[in-house]
């Protein structure tokens, strides 16, 4: 399938794998790649730029397709040391990049120089549109059904693509709600070029997670998904645990009053302790509503070709139904 994302990044099938927190290691980043999407490395999972540079190399052995690094500008007293990442990515060849998170215009200029290819993750046509004009080659749209930083506007995707479809000059993929061939060509008729997926592809044989995690995410239906941090305008959707629970409990206690140190023992420094230990209720986790349609953990080449065949199916029959509804009107006439 070709659409302007596989023509932009050079890849197969208009699929992304997002950056993910102590999920998007090379492991993950290159079965996707080798898969025909686009696999993409998390660098602030990677505690130094030099770490970096060796996981790029590491990804760099498990596949010779394209792939990309995802770089999250986060609002903190002490930064990261991002011109040091975006250096150790033009370094190493990287020529794609997903920049998520706060206004990536400081760092463009840098990166285009460089030659590469940036999309940025978006959750409202306003961020899309700014995106555009500081040079973003695409967007990620993310709906506030997505896992992790749904924006404080609270619009689905369903309105939200097909209004990015109205405004936007540069392609975009859907982001938030998508598990499998449906999600796909529904994106594709809202007007995107394709979709990024988070949650799906945690749910993998080469997801290098805990396996409780994995079994987490199947277990979990559409209801079972949080939203924290409302009160801080930092709103995170998370899975429902016994850190969740107790966290949203503070939220209402401390209502208008609330601190982020109120809450920090569940959500800072967490991810290790679920990605990697497997404690399940260690802390307040990133997980979108999309957990409802996962109900197995299949490999990463398995679940790209279901979907990529199951969407042709549906287009098939799609375009079916149009002839058929023209030749009824036919004999009408």
């Amino acid at each position: 399938m070709k659409t302007a994302i596989t023509e932009l990044f050079g890849i197969s099938h208009p699929i992304i794998q997002g950056g993910m927190h102590y999920v998007g290691f090379a492991e993950l980043a290159s079965a996707v790649s080798n898969a025909g999407g686009l696999g993409i490395i998390t660098a602030l999972t990677q505690k130094t730029p030099e770490l970096l540079a060796s996981e790029i190399a590491r990804c760099r052995e498990m596949t010779d397709k394209p792939f990309g690094v995802n770089l999250t500008f986060l609002p903190a007293l002490s930064a990261p040391p991002y011109s040091d990442y975006i250096a150790v990515i033009v370094g190493e060849g990287v020529n794609i990049v997903e920049t998520a998170g706060r206004n990536p215009e400081p760092y463009m200029a840098a990166l285009k120089s460089a030659g590469i290819k940036v999309i940025h993750k978006c959750t409202s046509v306003r961020h899309a549109l700014k995106a555009e004009r500081i040079g973003c080659d695409a967007v990620s749209v993310d709906g506030f059904e997505c896992g992790g930083h749904p924006g404080e506007d609270d619009v689905p995707n369903m309105i939200l693509l097909p209004r990015a479809a109205d405004e936007l000059s540069i392609p975009f993929v859907a982001s938030g709600g998508m598990a499998d061939a449906r999600s796909l060509v529904a994106a594709l008729a809202m007007g995107a070029a394709g979709m990024n997926m988070g949650t799906r592809f945690i749910a993998t044989k080469e997801a290098p997670v805990h396996e409780n995690v994995k079994r987490a995410i199947v277990a979990a239906s559409e209801l079972d998904t949080r939203l924290i941090m409302r009160a801080l305008r930092n709103t995170e959707r998370v899975i429902r645990n016994v850190s969740v629970d107790r966290l949203l409990e503070i939220e209402r206690d401390k209502g208008a009053c609330l601190q982020f140190s109120d809450i920090e023992d569940q959500v800072a420094g967490v991810y290790p302790k679920i990605m990697i230990d497997g404690d399940m209720d260690a802390g307040a986790w990133s997980c979108g509503m999309v957990v409802g349609l996962i109900h197995d953990i299949p490999s990463v080449q398995e679940l790209i070709e279901r979907i990529m065949g199951e969407a042709e199916r549906l287009l098939r029959r799609l375009v079916n139904l149009l002839a058929h509804d023209e030749g009824k009107t036919a004999k009408m006439a």
